[in-house]
């Protein structure tokens, strides 16, 4: 088998090709080195890409060489040490590592290897998913796909079928010669009849006709283009799994710029993360102090406006929103919640019951995140005990930007089946 390697350079002399090959090869070391960084990571290097050390030994190349035992013959340049017949002894000590002295034995450095963004995203994300998204529709923008749909007479070359058009030409040829054969049959049977009975005259009005019968035959031409069949290719609608991610954040007043800065940088992070993963994905940005309201991408980031906490508003909200625009037939509904966990009154109350009784049998999953409360809120406790009652509903904690990585990849792992 031919296997065409393109060595073209790239900019800055790196090979595109042969770096997407290593990176395929050793995925599980860069996978496992790229988890090790997400821990001693910031959100705010989400722009950057990642310099990772890969030991040496888990890219070593499988090699032939001498075994043990048996007589060799070396040549040593600049040797004045030994001669023919002196063993020599075995370097003692183990094998060195970059940045450790050593008087005896040879190491080799980790291997260093820079990801870019793209590439070092590409990891960080491999294995998150939505879950449970099984629900698919048609969308309104419709994605199609080609499927075989049998042939046509009218196609471009690329798509001529050889098989199926020289069945059609000899198929053709077949009908087309059947009569004038059926009939050169006959002629000649009656050349054979005329030749012994010796009527010459008939003989050669017969040989005319045959001759005749022959030239029809043979100018029937052996593929026309009334034989050519083409493959065709229909484009049938391609079902699309939609889904809807509802962002609910805690505006109030008891949420100070560090919490704030948090939630967004949580929820800049899930966004990222929705748009790179899923074609077709509906975002529903929710802000909450005493009311709420459903604002655009900017006003959710970048607003300042702030007030008391009713939780609730903001679950009712949601509720009313997926009742009037994504039925549950067909969308997969999902929702994350970042809240400092304050809340009005006995509005708590509310909360679970507004999730127990009309939310959560509606979605796939929720997700809430807890942004450093000195101690737990009775929002809180009362998440608990929806958490227990349903399996499609998360908590968890946040107590600063160091956390969000690892928060985030909790909530969102890919379940393994």
């Amino acid at each position: 088998m031919v296997q065409v390697i393109d060595r073209r350079l790239n900019g800055k002399n790196k090979s595109a090709v042969n770096r997407q090959r290593f990176i395929r090869r050793f995925k599980n070391q860069i996978r496992k080195a790229v988890r090790e960084s997400i821990d001693e990571r910031s959100i705010t290097e989400i722009d950057n890409g990642e310099q990772i050390n890969i030991p040496a030994r888990d890219i070593s190349e499988p090699v032939f060489k001498h075994g043990k035992g048996g007589l060799r013959e070396s040549v040593h340049p600049g040797n004045k040490e030994f001669v023919a017949g002196d063993k020599i002894r075995r370097p003692t000590g183990a094998a060195g590592r970059g940045g450790k002295a050593s008087n005896s034995g040879e190491g080799e450095d980790d291997f260093v290897f820079t990801l870019s963004r793209e590439e070092f995203l590409n990891f960080f994300f491999d294995d998150l998913a939505l879950p449970d998204l099984v629900k698919t529709q048609l969308a309104t923008n419709v994605e199609t796909r080609k499927v075989r749909a049998g042939y046509t007479r009218d196609g471009v070359p690329t798509n001529i079928n050889v098989v199926r058009s020289m069945k059609s030409a000899l198929a053709r040829r077949i009908a087309l010669r059947g009569p004038h054969q059926r009939n050169l049959r006959d002629v000649e049977e009656a050349l054979e009849d005329a030749r012994r009975r010796g009527d010459q005259a008939r003989i050669a009005e017969l040989e005319e006709e045959a001759l005749r019968l022959r030239k029809r035959i043979a100018a029937i031409p052996f593929i026309d283009t009334f034989d050519l069949r083409y493959n065709n290719r229909a484009d049938i609608p391609k079902p699309t799994a939609q889904a809807v991610m509802f962002c609910i954040m805690d505006v109030s007043g008891s949420m100070d710029e560090t919490r704030k800065d948090i939630a967004k940088r949580f929820f800049i992070l899930l966004y990222l993360f929705l748009t790179r993963e899923y074609e077709r994905i509906d975002v529903v940005y929710i802000r909450h102090h005493t009311t709420a309201k459903e604002v655009d991408e900017d006003e959710f980031f970048h607003s300042r406006e702030t007030g008391g906490t009713v939780v609730s508003s903001a679950l009712r909200l949601m509720h009313e929103i997926i009742v009037e625009r994504y039925p549950t037939n067909d969308w997969n509904i999902y929702a994350a919640q970042a809240s400092d966990g304050d809340n009005w009154g006995d509005d708590s109350p509310r909360c679970r019951a507004l999730l127990t009784e009309k939310i959560l049998p509606l979605l796939q999953y929720f997700a809430y995140v807890e942004i450093m409360p000195d101690e737990h809120q009775r929002l809180w406790h009362e998440y608990q005990k929806v958490r227990e009652a349903f399996a499609n509903f998360a908590v968890r904690r946040i107590d600063g930007l160091t956390d969000i990585y690892p928060v985030f990849r909790k909530l969102f792992q890919k379940k393994t089946a």
